[in-house]
């Protein structure tokens, strides 16, 4: 009997057990950004970010060409006596049809490890975006640039870390120049990439 399968174009949200290895996948993740760059707990505070799959993003959040999307949002403070308010929060929008049309097409790779790849990636950029050691809206080639540097990064986090699967989805995606798109809401409805 043939095994039914989702098509590719269809967008259909990580089941509860994958939201699991998702939530495994980010916890390794943060631990390994936090040893890298020296975060604690309490300065994780500082980086305004989130993490979401398919299930929770809006329409403007999705894409079909990229395993994650970072969007940048700049809210405007509501009381100006709370500076927290203030500044650029990033979301981390994973796209739970992409990253599974990449386990379909490759079989042996598995969730936990290129969720983790993805995850690592992302966060790395959004500590660089929050540190400024990186511009969110660069020139192309400026943009190609850090890609290459967060990829070696990431790279290098991840070799020696002993997930079954790591080292296929190192092999898979160790060439690989794109993980991502970049969009910026301004708050004011426009939005720039």
């Amino acid at each position: 009997m043939e095994e039914h399968r989702q098509p590719f174009r269809e967008r259909v949200p990580f089941d509860g057990q994958e939201v699991l290895v998702l939530a495994e996948a980010i916890r390794i993740a943060e631990e390994l950004i936090s040893d890298h760059y020296k975060i604690s707990t309490s300065q994780w505070k500082r980086y305004r970010y989130d993490i979401q799959s398919l299930k929770d993003l809006h329409g403007e959040e999705i894409t079909d060409e990229a395993f994650a999307q970072i969007r940048r949002y700049a809210f405007p403070p509501r009381d100006k006596i709370l500076a927290s308010r203030h500044g650029d929060y990033f979301k981390i929008c994973l796209q739970d049809h992409v990253i599974r049309r990449a386990l379909t097409r490759d079989a042996h790779l598995s969730l936990l490890p290129l969720a983790t790849y993805i995850v690592t990636h992302e966060l790395i950029h959004v500590v660089r975006f929050a540190r400024f050691l990186q511009r969110f809206e660069a020139p192309e080639r400026e943009r190609d640039a850090e890609e290459a540097r967060v990829h070696r990064e990431t790279i290098d986090l991840l070799q020696d870390l002993k997930i079954p699967g790591m080292e296929a989805v190192l092999s898979a995606f160790g060439a690989c120049r794109f993980m991502e798109t970049f969009v910026t809401d301004q708050g004011d409805g426009q939005v720039s990439h």
